[in-house]
């Protein structure tokens, strides 16, 4: 079946549709990632976007249960140059046509993915639509122009309950703006004993528990719409040993009275070069943000910037002068990898005290 593609700029793309029937809206960002889509498809990190992988081959491997970061498809649509519905591989318990299918998820194959790639690089974030219905242009057009974009999805992929995994080691409070399961898997693998809390717990629920460590955890859009963990934030890191992911870092950020921005089309792949300033090292990370920390409005915030970005400077880590406190913009538990940064959790282990 035919599927279109309409862009914010007028562009339109005429492809194939896989993956559920009928009409999505998102904001389109692209992905590098040569492996990993059902990871990517799967990380609460992508709600409300339509993701455009730039590798050309999808699927060839399949999909399975076990490698999900949650237990759905949070993103909102999903684009690709050529799909293999034939995968090869051990695991593999479904094709991702009918992995889309299941989850509801409209998909289009068969688009110059390249020149997609190109326009979000040149313009910015733009709006999308793709639809496999009998629509015309000026129909889709009406649905785009008619689909305000929100920015607060970490309050929908969150937790709605307490949620805790038994461990025999530290106590680690983890504050869900869209976790990844991989998060979960490198503390439970430490031996933590982890409680997962809803976006906006408070600072006395969280301590409730009495913890020994809260991780900010990753999750999408802008950290700024979370207002009520910016002031749990500001009592957490006075108080205990605090590390922040991704959207995790920015809160922090946002917490000792920096500032943080929409990037021009942000960070999304497993190849993305990070140098750590204090190891003099480089490492090889996965990440996906539209949001960055602004250098200049944490300078003297009592912040020491540890890691930037080798294509552009951003913030790639921090750490406060005094406290107990620190974070990475990048996935340090990259799955399927790179895993090149994963030491950050034992980083963390050994500020809660090392081995238990």
């Amino acid at each position: 079946m035919d599927a279109i593609l309409y862009l914010e700029d007028g562009s339109i793309y005429e492809g194939k549709a896989f993956g559920k029937i009928g009409t999505t809206v998102g904001e389109l960002v692209f992905n590098t990632s040569m492996t990993g889509y059902q990871e990517i498809l799967t990380d609460p990190s992508y709600a409300g976007q339509i993701i455009n992988m730039t590798y050309p081959l999808i699927g060839n491997y399949g999909v399975n249960n076990i490698e999900n970061e949650s237990l759905k498809i949070h993103a909102k649509g999903f684009i690709v140059k050529n799909i293999s519905n034939n995968p090869s591989n051990y695991m593999s318990e479904k094709s991702i046509d009918e992995m889309l299918k299941i989850m509801d998820i409209v998909g289009i194959y068969g688009v110059d993915t390249r020149s997609i790639t190109k326009k979000i690089r040149n313009s910015g974030v733009l709006k999308c639509v793709i639809s496999s219905e009998n629509l015309s242009i000026y129909e889709i057009k009406e649905i785009l122009n008619n689909t305000e974009i929100k920015d607060d999805w970490m309050k929908k992929v969150s937790t709605k309950e307490i949620i805790n995994i038994k461990g025999e080691g530290y106590k680690v409070a983890v504050v869900d703006f869209g976790v990844k399961q991989n998060i979960i898997n490198n503390l439970k693998q430490r031996g933590c004993d982890v409680t997962i809390f809803p976006y906006n717990a408070s600072f006395e629920n969280i301590m409730s528990i009495n913890p020994d460590g809260v991780l900010l955890s990753n999750g999408p859009g802008d950290p700024k719409e979370v207002k009520e963990a910016i002031e749990t934030a500001k009592e957490l890191i006075k108080n205990i040993p605090t590390l922040g992911i991704c959207l995790g870092h920015q809160i922090i950020a946002l917490a000792v009275g920096g500032n943080t921005y929409k990037m021009k089309y942000g960070h999304r792949g497993g190849n993305h070069g990070v140098y750590d300033i204090e190891k003099d090292k480089s490492y090889i990370t996965s990440q996906n943000h539209g949001y960055a920390v602004d250098k200049n409005s944490i300078e003297d915030k009592d912040m020491i910037v540890t890691h930037i970005n080798l294509n552009d400077n951003t913030i790639e880590g921090m750490k406060h002068k005094n406290l107990s406190v620190f974070s990475v913009q990048y996935h340090p538990e990259g799955s399927p990898g790179p895993q090149d940064s994963a030491y950050i959790f034992d980083q963390f282990i050994s500020v809660l005290g090392g081995d238990k």
